[in-house]
């Protein structure tokens, strides 16, 4: 397992997690053996948005000896009191629920409690109006609630929420599909999602993703918006390669499944390698680096990917970037214009011209 630091908060988060959507439907003992593989795995990042209230128990039942060793981030506006999903914007309905959701987990805290299913600008201010978000600020003092998240699928609202709230973690729907213009959520252009991944890069907001796979969509060429079908493996390492990025969440309720998830790690750098969205068909990203890496290996041996990404965060206002940069031993200044990574880009990026206007402005 790989982990990333939550800069906010310190912790020390696997980079990929457990969704909970359909974590009910293997029954309870199989959902069960499928916990306990995850965290013997590694896996210590888990998200209760669940399909269903049955899912808590559950996890009480499986986590609860290992409880100081996981994160639980928590929704406050879910309510599973009737047990199927519902949502809330009554602060009475959210106070019980979240009693209900705390004695069903077996703990006493919530280590992420989220302003959830924020998509509308009227969510917020009838989040905030009917004092939900003041609820979550008394239980942070009260040592209940460790850290405030933020759940939504909409870069505008998401970033009125972020100038008003002193948020720890966002939890974001990313995948290609959505970056690109294509499906239920895929809020926001192209431009307008990079720059939230830049903004909680360099805030040091942490960012879990939901819907990794598009809800299974991406992974059949009959469902898939772009007609072919990736793996899991490629979209999760599309995923992880965003600025601010810190774990994916998709769902798992078999071991079966725990155990596709852990074969991430196992994949050759050809499996990840998602360069493959360029033959689709034309897309938004056309000219631009989405830090894929498939231009490597670069003679002089510049991460070309990671280069590019201190500099587009630096562009956003991001110092702390521009620091990592000065650190690595290869830099834009070494790239001889040989033009390899130009023939390999697939997303028609002159990376050679790029490379002397990163050393101008990094080096400079």
């Amino acid at each position: 397992m790989e982990y990333r630091i939550n800069r906010k908060t310190g912790d020390r988060i696997s980079v990929i997690g457990i969704g909970s959507s359909y974590m009910h439907e293997a029954g309870r003992d199989e959902a069960v053996r499928a916990l306990r593989r995850a965290y013997e795995g590694g896996i210590n990042y888990f998200d209760l948005a669940a399909g269903h209230g049955d899912s808590f128990a559950i996890y009480g039942e499986a986590l609860k000896d290992v409880r100081e060793k996981i994160f639980y981030q928590i929704h406050f506006g879910a309510d599973y009191t009737k047990g199927d999903y519902g949502w809330s914007l009554d602060l009475d309905t959210v106070k019980a629920s979240v009693k209900w959701m705390l004695e069903r987990l077996k703990t006493d805290h919530i280590d992420y409690g989220f302003i959830h299913c924020q998509d509308e600008f009227s969510d917020w201010e009838t989040y905030k109006k009917n004092g939900i978000y003041d609820y979550i600020l008394e239980l942070k003092k009260q040592g209940i609630v460790r850290h405030v998240g933020l759940s939504s699928h909409t870069p505008k609202v998401i970033n009125r929420i972020l100038d008003e709230a002193d948020v720890d973690m966002l939890m974001f729907s990313i995948n290609p599909a959505y970056d690109y213009g294509k499906g239920e959520y895929a809020y926001g252009e192209v431009e307008e999602r990079e720059k939230i991944y830049r903004r909680c890069e360099k805030e040091g907001i942490g960012i879990s993703v939901m819907k990794p796979f598009s809800g299974g969509q991406l992974l059949d060429e009959k469902t898939s918006p772009f007609h072919k079908a990736l793996s899991i493996y490629q979209c999760l390492k599309y995923i992880l390669d965003k600025p601010g990025v810190l774990t994916a969440l998709p769902g798992a309720h078999s071991v079966k499944e725990v155990e596709d998830l852990l074969a991430y790690f196992e994949k050759s750098e050809e499996e990840l390698d998602y360069s493959i969205l360029s033959t689709y068909e034309p897309i938004a990203n056309s000219g631009r680096c989405v830090y894929c890496n498939h231009c490597k290996p670069c003679p002089m041996g510049i991460d070309i990917g990671l280069v590019n990404k201190y500099y587009d965060l630096a562009l956003s206002g991001d110092q702390m970037a521009v620091e990592h940069y000065k650190t690595l031993d290869v830099k834009a200044s070494d790239c001889i214009q040989c033009g390899h990574c130009d023939l390999r880009c697939p997303f028609s990026v002159k990376q050679s011209q790029r490379m002397r206007k990163i050393a101008e402005y990094m080096e400079h």
